[in-house]
């Protein structure tokens, strides 16, 4: 397996994961509006990510699966997502848990834009316009949703963090 392949197939499995964890977060605190539907949003983007690699990764001959929870029932999940957001709501310490999300959330992000800046570089070196396309399409996605979580746990770290 080549260092693209791998790249591809890592970066895959990244944004997968990024999709399933926003919308953990989306529906784990869905009394925070703001969080809740930007979370969704953000979710949205990463699932595209995870449909875009897996159809240039089979050009390059590599089989990759759909997004998260694709062979799954909606229902299941839909039904456990609520009752977990649920539950966060009767916690004493919901603020914390939020800025813990938030803070996991980045770090995925921030793994998720170097593996796409990886991916570009070796798209450029090796002259390959449909991998430089997809990482030049999804990677300012991908900023945008490290964003967003630094300047929610910039706004949301004094007020929960001195409130303790």
């Amino acid at each position: 397996m080549n260092g693209i392949n791998l790249t591809l197939r890592v970066l895959h499995r990244g944004e997968r994961h990024l999709a399933h964890d926003l919308v953990t977060a989306a529906e784990r605190h869905r009394t925070e509006h703001e969080v809740h539907h930007v979370a969704t949003d953000l979710a949205r983007w990463s699932q595209e990510h995870v449909r875009r690699l897996a159809e240039v990764a089979a050009h390059h001959g590599v089989r990759l699966g759909g997004p998260p929870g694709h062979d799954a029932p909606d229902g299941v999940f839909a039904a456990l997502r609520k009752k977990a957001s649920e539950a966060v709501v009767h916690r004493p310490e919901p603020g914390l848990l939020l800025l813990r999300d938030l803070r996991e959330l980045h770090v995925a992000a921030a793994e998720n834009s170097l593996h796409w800046e990886m991916l570009a570089q070796a798209a450029q070196a090796s002259r390959d316009t449909e991998l430089l396309r997809l990482a030049s399409g999804c990677h300012p996605q991908t900023l945008r949703q490290m964003r967003w979580t630094n300047t929610m746990i910039k706004n949301l770290s004094p007020q929960i963090l001195t409130s303790l």
